[in-house]
């Protein structure tokens, strides 16, 4: 594996996101002096936060899996995962909502889903979900530590035998089809395959190694940090400072001195001047090329994700019993990913994703109150041509009466707070295309084929973010920190806590 060279006594961190704090921490406990730099005002990147009227709303992810992803870089550094987060394991996971009024309850614990499945679509369909658990479980097993937590110097690290494992396994067979192997039941299907959006393509295109996502989700189970998702860059940044690295906010990168092929300092826009021996561009990554003052080398442009607008809403009520994450699909399906990843338009009928963090944690917004997180697919900038400044308000009325009509009713009338971000928002924060998710996961942007995180031309730079592998996610973003650390340090095990704590 090839790493920087030169000396890496202190390396300088762009960014104080998910990777950039990872990698900070990986750096700090492989005895590196590190300094992150960051032009917010507090650490998460994407991991964004809004308070207003009394409600604490998380901007970014909301979906929380593979927690141990997370003790990886508090254990670099000496410290356990449960001194830092109270994680509560959310059951169920999610609640599935359908247009023909059937709901499920998608539950991680594999006896509690069979019953589930078999009450809901029949004693055949709990068997084909053993089977389809089973596959996906070792789905994950071979990929993850080979292909998702790796770094690859050149699409020939692929060619190993673990890669025709993957292949018997039918990981490089389009994901639809691979899931309709175990599961008959359409509305199923869907619960195990709508995953793919996060990687920027539709279930009948996306390769079935992405069905590690839905390992992650449906297996492995989903998290809610008490406080909000903002309590995970919190708990990182904070481990870091303990750790001894330092932080500067409120500090926008807009220049990198060099020497030769060496990057010796970065510059501020306020005239702060920081030097370090190596950098690692924990940003956007067209920031990131921007600063290095080059571009990826590719036969064709890399192909942004899909966007989407996303609705906080502060209601005056709550609606008990509505599960934290809920899924609202419409009747549509296949024309839900045409309209978005391929004509550009709006979804003619929506299926939607609604978060209630207030479910597990009510201090996130006045009593007797909710808080909701609407998250609505819309084409990126370059695919749509819609005028977000013009229209956003009103589609945002539509997604409200949307989710009045399928699950929270009376909703339209209760709205206290309420604010909209599109792709236009999306985009004047600096994210390609107006899109939060980055560039697609199609087979010649994934592994090996996406852009790396060691740029030519340089001799000192490591990239980091979902712009680089492995991708977009949560877990993604803190193995991207963790494989940057690696481009400067070399690889080292991965350290994970002995001990863990599950809150109820």
């Amino acid at each position: 594996m090839r790493t920087i060279t030169g000396r890496s006594d202190h390396v300088v961190v762009v960014g104080a996101g998910l990777a950039g704090l990872a990698a900070a921490l990986h750096l700090a406990g492989r005895g590196r002096e590190v300094t992150v730099i960051e032009r917010g005002s507090h650490p998460g990147g994407r991991a964004g936060r809004l308070d207003v009227g009394g409600y604490r709303f998380d901007t970014g992810p909301t979906v929380l899996t593979m927690p141990g992803l997370l003790a990886e870089p508090l254990a670099a550094v000496g410290e356990e995962l449960t001194d830092r987060l109270d994680l509560v394991p959310l059951d169920p996971a999610y609640r599935a909502a359908f247009a023909d009024g059937s709901t499920l309850d998608v539950h991680t614990d594999a006896d509690a889903m069979t019953d589930a499945v078999a009450a809901f679509a029949g004693p055949g369909e709990a068997a084909g979900y053993r089977r389809l658990r089973a596959w996906l479980t070792e789905l994950y097993q071979r990929e993850f530590s080979q292909f998702i937590a790796a770094n690859f110097d050149s699409p020939l690290s692929l060619v190993t035998p673990s890669l025709a494992r993957l292949a018997g396994l039918g990981a490089f067979r389009r994901l639809e089809p691979a899931i309709a192997r175990f599961i008959g039941d359409e509305r199923l299907r869907r619960v195990f395959s709508f995953q793919s959006l996060y990687a920027g393509e539709s279930p009948s295109h996306a390769l079935a190694v992405y069905a590690v996502i839905a390992y992650m989700d449906t297996v492995a189970g989903v998290y809610f940090p008490r406080g909000g998702m903002r309590a995970l860059p919190d708990a990182l940044a904070a481990a870091a400072a303990s750790a001894g690295v330092k932080f500067h906010y409120g500090q926008a990168v807009t220049t990198l001195e060099r020497s030769g092929d060496r990057v010796t300092a970065v510059r501020t826009a306020s005239g702060r001047r920081l030097a370090g021996d190596a950098v690692v561009l924990a940003t956007e990554l067209t920031t990131a090329y921007q600063l290095l003052g080059r571009r990826p080398r590719r036969p064709r442009p890399l192909r942004p994700s899909p966007s989407a607008v996303v609705l906080h809403v502060g209601a005056r009520r709550s609606w008990p019993g509505t599960a934290h994450h809920s899924i609202l699909f419409g009747q549509a399906w296949d024309s839900t990913f045409e309209n978005v990843i391929t004509d550009g338009t709006l979804m003619s009928d929506p299926s939607l994703l609604v978060t209630r963090p207030t479910a597990t944690d009510p201090g996130l917004a006045p009593d007797g109150t909710d808080a909701l997180y609407i998250l609505a697919p819309v084409p990126n900038l370059d695919r749509g041509s819609i005028d977000w400044d013009w229209t956003g308000s009103g589609y945002a009325d539509e997604l409200v009466a949307t989710v009045a009509d399928r699950l929270l009713p009376g909703l339209t009338a209760e709205v206290s707070v309420r604010r909209v971000v599109t792709p236009a928002d999306w985009a004047r924060q600096g994210m390609v295309a107006g899109t939060p998710f980055s560039y697609a996961h199609s087979f010649g942007q994934s592994g090996p084929f996406r852009p790396g995180n060691l740029p030519r031309g340089v001799a000192n730079v490591a990239l980091a973010g979902c712009g680089t592998v492995p991708g977009v996610g949560v877990p993604t973003a803190l193995v991207s920190g963790r494989l940057a650390a690696d481009r400067i340090t070399g690889p080292q095990v991965p350290a994970y806590p002995s001990r863990t704590r599950r809150s109820s």
